[in-house]
């Protein structure tokens, strides 16, 4: 500005303003002509003035914000990448973080900061006071603003006093008899379906429906009756894709967002239900047969020091959120466990060898605790099936305050700030063969994979840590463990086999076609 002033008073000489030369200016008239002037200019002369400015505004902030960062030099007025995120690839995410350690797009006016490293996502998800999780925009419109999972300080400690108590050994042992008793039935309609037609299915939305059905019942029990199940699972996949990362933002009729929301209602009539039912059956006695009745138990304990006037509905909303993630992310890991199964008959022997050998034999043998725990092969396979496809690549977060995330840049207050797992999981200076399924790398205790736990965070880091490793972790072992040892199953591949749909979480993009077949008993 100051240049462009220099060269007008160079070209050209600014008047003289004396008392003289202001009383020959004949101001009213000027007042005047210009008032003509505005009256008679269009209106859309005016609307588009007022647009550009806008427009003109929107790039500045946009550039403001993103300084040195890499990424578009101008965002697409309005929806910015918004046409780049309605369809997300893997081949798209990997080009954004391959721009560098932090990146910068726009969608709708949200400004988002892309970290790639290990290092910028560790410290995104370790920074409490400066960033809370968001999951992606729509995700407090849809699982409501007060949910447990964006609380932040000591309401989310509180919680996590309770929740961590659902999730001890003593709680896995009675989840651990619902989990196999379920899997059983499922897989034995499976066989039955395929005995029908043998051709091959998607396992896709049959491992989500086993998921769904196994979870509704370890959490809930008896106190969402059949058709309050078939129901919310009928209805909860509108609630998994209004959470993918980006959605058209209002909750209009007929969007993602507004389905997902009539959705939610649904599900928190049955699980407010279900939670005064629990409730009321412990004030009975008895022993927990459920999550539910579990966490009454544990608030009744006098030993217990935490909060305890949990209502009906807060405990509904811990249920719904421990529901997206069973039925979405852990579906997304039962699913690539069997098509990395398949594909790999010789991984596929060594887990039927080692449950053969712990199972002495005996495929109706129930699960237990002691059984996983002299399964060493088949965790060392979750695990490393979960870090070849992580269901989760990236947590969403949003800035409280200014955060200063490197040396040279300070993320704006109010922006989305994404930490990314999947170049964690796939780095070769921790995972040699990064590309390659190799489940020993975890049965050596001295293996760099073992010897750098910063890197594996397919479960996430810090105070919004997933809650449920060991449940997630136990319930796609068996599901996989007794498949198994009950069926063959062959990987029919297609083109789109190795591609991937991003539905939230990641999912095969055919979705995972298998062809099912009774296995002999040994």
């Amino acid at each position: 500005m100051a240049s462009y002033l220099k060269h007008l008073t160079a070209s050209a000489p600014l008047p003289s303003f004396t008392r003289e030369a202001l009383a020959d200016i004949p101001i009213r008239s000027l007042f005047e002509n210009a008032n003509v002037s505005l009256a008679n200019t269009p209106w859309y002369w005016t609307a588009a003035a007022i647009i550009g400015s806008l427009l003109v505004l929107e790039q500045s902030v946009y550039r403001y914000k993103k300084k040195h960062l890499p990424g578009s030099s101008w965002t697409i007025p309005l929806i910015g990448k918004f046409a780049d995120s309605v369809n997300p690839t893997m081949e798209g995410y990997m080009a954004q973080w391959a721009q560098g350690a932090l990146s910068a797009i726009s969608v709708f006016n949200i400004f988002i900061v892309m970290a790639s490293t290990n290092e910028h996502s560790r410290k995104i998800l370790n920074s409490p006071n400066h960033a809370e999780p968001c999951l992606v925009y729509s995700a407090k419109k849809v699982l409501m603003a007060e949910n447990w999972v964006f609380l932040t300080g000591k309401e989310h400690v509180d919680y996590r006093k309770v929740l961590n108590t659902l999730f001890t050994r003593k709680a896995l042992a009675t989840y651990i008899n619902i989990m196999d008793s379920i899997t059983r039935e499922h897989i034995t309609e499976w066989l039955a379906d395929a005995a029908r037609d043998p051709s091959p299915k998607p396992i896709m939305m049959t491992a989500r429906n086993l998921n769904m059905e196994t979870s509704l019942r370890v959490f809930c029990g008896r106190h969402v009756p059949q058709e309050g199940a078939r129901e919310i699972a009928d209805k909860y996949w509108h609630i998994t894709k209004a959470l993918e990362l980006v959605n058209f933002p209002f909750a209009l009729p007929g969007t993602k967002i507004y389905n997902a929301i009539q959705a939610r209602k649904v599900a928190m009539r049955w699980l407010e239900t279900a939670a005064a039912k629990a409730k009321a059956a412990m004030a009975e006695g008895g022993e927990p047969e459920c999550m539910l009745e579990e966490w009454v138990r544990v608030m009744e304990q006098p030993t217990y020091k935490g909060r305890k006037d949990f209502s009906n509905k807060e405990m509904a909303m811990v249920v719904l959120s421990f529901l997206f993630a069973s039925q979405d992310a852990m579906s997304s890991g039962l699913i690539y466990g069997f098509q990395h199964l398949a594909d790999s008959p010789e991984i596929l022997a060594k887990l039927r060898e080692e449950q053969y050998r712990v199972r002495g034999g005996d495929v109706d043998k129930p699960m237990t605790l002691e059984m996983i725990d002299e399964m060493p092969y088949l965790m060392a396979f979750v695990k490393e099936s979960m870090r070849m496809k992580p269901p989760v690549t990236m947590v969403p977060y949003k800035t409280t305050k200014a955060f200063p995330i490197s040396n040279d840049y300070t993320v704006p207050n109010g922006s989305m700030v994404i930490p990314t797992f999947y170049n964690s999981l796939h780095d070769e200076s921790i995972y040699p063969k990064s590309e390659e399924l190799i489940p020993e790398r975890w049965l050596d205790a001295d293996s760099s994979a073992n010897a750098n736990p910063r890197n594996y965070l397919v479960f996430g880091s810090g105070p919004h840590r997933c809650i449920g490793i060991e449940y997630a972790t136990m319930n796609m072992g068996l599901v996989l463990a007794l498949a198994s040892i009950l069926m063959d199953y062959e990987h029919v591949l297609t083109p789109e086999s190795e591609k991937v749909q991003i539905i939230a979480t990641l999912f095969p993009k055919d979705g995972c076609l298998l062809k099912l077949t009774p296995r002999p008993r040994p």
